[in-house]
């Protein structure tokens, strides 16, 4: 199949139905060849003694049943190909999502959101044209015309046929050399709606923002750009596509003229019949449409084969964060890290984000991780869940390399509050167990109250039934916080990762949160990253990054103690709040 050689096991499952569905098809068609027979038939029977009532009726009874065959066999076939086509839609629609769930973050960091839903829309509805109508219509080109020109030299007269096909190779010719630059043009019609899709995405994302800074005009300029290029690309591809249809009707035409002016003078002279003479046009009528159909199947497959070639790219991809054998018999995680000469360098980057890092964590401490934006704490964090791949032998999670352990087991083991608190549009409820594990509303409940967030969730008129609206978009933003730390406990994890996860609450609700957390933090390793020492100081270490590299390390009292970033910053932020207490 080619291009489409990811489909074949659908293909090969549905076989039986794709069958069936072309066999009716050919009834169809069968069923289509005997109308102009009957036509040519009564036209003689007419013209030279005359038709009688009963005879009449005969022929209108059997051109009504035929037409009601046709009715019913083009009904099965539309059923089954179509039927088939739209289920093939619903399969590589799956597994696109399924695929895309597989693979690592570096493919979205470098992967548009619109691309992405050009992909899921337009470029599998292009293939489930391709597979659908271009099934029928390649069957239609086929058969139509192989029957109708076999029809037409065997019952009626093979030299008007000769005549009559003269223009066909001009035709074929026209047909292909138009797909192929249909396919060109296509393509870049997509990548366009692509660009489209991700302008329209971002702006909506972002429309809170752009309301912020007052530039709803800017922005309205800056979609007219993107869409004026799709309009572009779109005239491109309607500017081939409208002169390739008058061209072909126009060739078309040429075969009636060759059969109006040697047919007529065959009936003339009595070597056809008149009856054969409207029954060879009728046919020569019917041998338009499979002719053009050519080109509607050229159209939809280049067509399909653009999008298929593009969904190819991504299911081509394969991710660099996978279990890697052989594996680890591990299925669970006490929580002891050790860290050794860990380097790290994002793809792209010049500069390493992490130097030079040797730590040993302790299954069970809490270890506070402080520095100036940049320094690598959330670096440090994504290794750690293997978002992005450390190098072999740097980290190592209860003596094991973690590129060695099994990433469901890494990665339920842990729980995790980023700093972007992303949130479902679903109920609250369904937000705090987003890992599904099946806890019922008291245990909900029990960890929002953790999370200090309970007395919030009751004050809405759904209680935990609300629904928080896209990205969390009903709730301020220190709620989303403490919805994402209820998140996180429920799992009950052995490593529980915080990044900055109360810079959006004040300080009491924080020495609140704190204090809940003490009974969670002594059963568990807990890793804390935040700009407040305030919220650091009760961990067991802490460690200091500054440019990628360990600069300090001890405990609150024992960093007090010497000169250093952490020293710097804890007189600053006593300062800040010596002056917010005075104002």
């Amino acid at each position: 199949m080619g291009t489409f050689y990811r489909l074949r096991g659908f293909v090969r499952k549905n076989l039986h139905t794709y069958i069936l569905g072309i066999v009716a098809l050919l009834v169809v068609n069968i069923g289509q060849l005997f109308m102009p027979r009957l036509f040519g038939i009564m036209t003689d029977k007419i013209a030279e003694h005359g038709v009688q009532q009963s005879d009449l009726s005969l022929y209108v009874g059997i051109l009504v049943g035929i037409a009601v065959m046709i009715a019913a066999f083009r009904y099965a076939w539309r059923m089954l190909v179509m039927g088939n086509a739209r289920r093939l839609e619903h399969h590589l629609r799956r597994m696109l999502f399924a695929h895309l769930q597989t693979l690592s973050t570096e493919f979205f960091n470098r992967t548009k959101t619109g691309d992405l839903m050009a992909h899921a829309t337009n470029d599998i509805n292009a293939v489930r044209m391709a597979l659908g109508n271009g099934i029928v219509m390649s069957v239609d080109a086929i058969t139509l015309t192989t029957i109708i020109v076999i029809m037409m030299a065997r019952t009626i007269n093979w030299k008007l046929t000769v005549v009559a096909l003269l223009p066909l190779p001009l035709m074929v010719a026209v047909v292909v050399g138009f797909g192929r630059m249909i396919h060109g043009r296509f393509r870049a019609v997509q990548e366009a709606f692509s660009a489209l899709t991700d302008r329209t995405q971002e702006n909506f994302s972002g429309i809170r923002v752009v309301k912020g800074f007052a530039q709803e005009d800017a922005e309205v300029e800056r979609f007219a750009e993107v869409n004026q290029h799709n309009v572009a690309m779109n005239m491109r591809l309607v500017r081939i596509w409208g002169l390739f249809w008058p061209l072909v009707g126009y060739l078309a035409s040429i075969s009636f003229v060759i059969v109006l002016g040697y047919g007529g003078m065959l009936v003339i002279n009595g070597t056809i019949t008149l009856g054969d003479f409207v029954a060879f046009n009728s046919y020569l009528g019917m041998l338009t449409w499979p002719v053009m159909a050519v080109g509607w199947v050229m159209n939809i497959i280049q067509r399909g084969k653009a999008s298929m070639d593009r969904l190819n790219k991504i299911f081509d991809e394969v991710p660099e964060v996978r279990d890697e054998p052989p594996l680890a018999d591990v299925s669970e995680i006490q929580g002891e890290i050790t860290i050794e000469n860990l380097t790290f360098t994002y793809p792209g980057a010049a500069q390493p984000a992490l130097d030079e890092i040797s730590l040993e964590i302790k299954a069970g401490e809490t270890v506070g991780i402080l520095g100036r934006t940049g320094s690598g704490k959330t670096t440090l964090l994504n290794l750690l869940l293997r978002l992005y791949n450390p190098p072999y032998g740097t980290i190592k999670i209860d003596g094991h390399d973690i590129r060695r352990i099994p990433l469901e087991t890494l990665r339920t083991s842990i729980g995790y509050v980023p700093q972007d608190n992303f949130l479902f549009s679903t109920t609250i409820q369904e937000n705090v167990d987003f890992a599904q594990t099946g806890s019922s509303l008291d245990t909900v409940a029990h960890y929002t109250k953790v999370a200090q967030v309970y007395d919030n969730i009751i004050e809405f008129p759904q209680q935990f039934e609300t629904m928080v609206g896209e990205r969390g978009v009903t709730l301020s933003g220190g709620q989303k916080q403490r919805i994402a730390i209820a998140r996180a406990l429920i799992k009950e994890p052995r490593i529980l990762i915080l990044d900055d996860s109360l810079s959006a609450v004040d300080t009491e609700t924080e020495e609140a949160i704190l204090q809940n957390l003490e009974d969670v933090f002594r059963e568990r390793t807990v890793l804390i990253v935040s700009h407040r020492i305030s919220t650091l100081k009760g961990a067991d270490k802490i460690v200091v990054l500054d440019e990628g590299r360990i600069a300090q390390l001890g405990t609150h009292e024992e960093l007090l103690s010497q000169p250093g970033l952490y020293r710097e910053l804890y007189e600053k932020q006593l300062l800040e709040e010596e002056i917010q207490g005075v104002g």
